[in-house]
């Protein structure tokens, strides 16, 4: 029996009178991957902004397992193991690749953690085990500032993994990536099945497809449909709200 990591009990906002989000519940299990899917304007990075606390609820409730978090700051939630990846990557640009996840690593960050002195055993550990799942371990010495667009985005995506948060967040992680770099990505996030829980917006198909295991569509602020891809592709109501009479292409 699975148990749940996240719990969305009628949760909603409304700014100036438009309802943004408009009582969503949804239940992510632990260890799931689940894709928020739907066109502009649906509610989806709202609906991520109420989870992570970058904007506060005007009815409905989260819970992470049973811990209500509701309203709580930011870096509450974050330091509850709620980790959130945006569509522009924050890197220390300065820094390398090894540099930046060795101090995404350090909960407590020290100026001696951050001279070098003392790096536990177990965080070098999660270093490389995160160089390795994000296929950086040939950049590990180079600044991140040289990195491609792509690497930028997985470096982000490992500085993450190292923090070993219980549920990640992750908004459209492929935008701008070539075909290649989009392939690699969904590779890295499967790695990434059973060890998080993942929620993760998304508008490109092929990558939701090699990705997705359940998805929830959003339509107008509100759940439309939820299901497994071949449920969403057959769904009158989505294919008429969002994906159109030729379905998912």
């Amino acid at each position: 029996m699975t148990n749940a990591a996240l719990t969305i009990d009628g949760i909603g906002v409304s700014f100036s009178g438009f309802k943004a989000v408009d009582c969503v519940s949804m239940i992510v299990e632990e260890g799931e991957l689940r894709v928020l899917l739907g066109p502009n304007g649906a509610g989806k990075t709202t609906l991520m902004d109420l989870i992570s606390g970058k904007t506060k609820s005007t009815e409905g409730r989260v819970f992470i397992e049973d811990m209500e978090i509701t309203n709580w700051e930011e870096h509450r939630i974050a330091r509850e193991g709620v980790g959130r990846k945006f569509q522009i990557p924050s890197v220390f640009k300065d820094l390398t690749v090894r540099r930046n996840l060795e101090v995404a690593s350090c909960l407590r960050p020290s100026v001696f953690a951050n001279l070098g002195f003392g790096f536990p055993a177990p965080n070098r550990a999660k270093v490389d085990d995160a160089l390795t799942l994000a296929g950086l371990e040939d950049h590990a010495g180079q600044r991140a500032a040289e990195l491609s667009h792509g690497q930028t985005q997985w470096l982000e995506l490992a500085m993450l993994i190292v923090q070993n948060p219980r549920i990640i967040l992750l908004d459209e992680p492929t935008a701008g990536m070539t075909q290649a770099e989009t392939l690699k990505t969904s590779q890295i996030i499967n790695g990434l099945k059973g060890r998080h829980t993942l929620v993760v917006v998304e508008h490109d198909m092929a990558f939701v497809r090699e990705i997705a295991e359940r998805i929830t569509v959003m339509h107008l602020g509100k759940v439309l449909a939820e299901g497994h891809m071949a449920q969403i592709e057959t769904n009158e109501d989505v294919r008429r709200a969002y994906l159109g009479s030729k379905g998912i292409m």
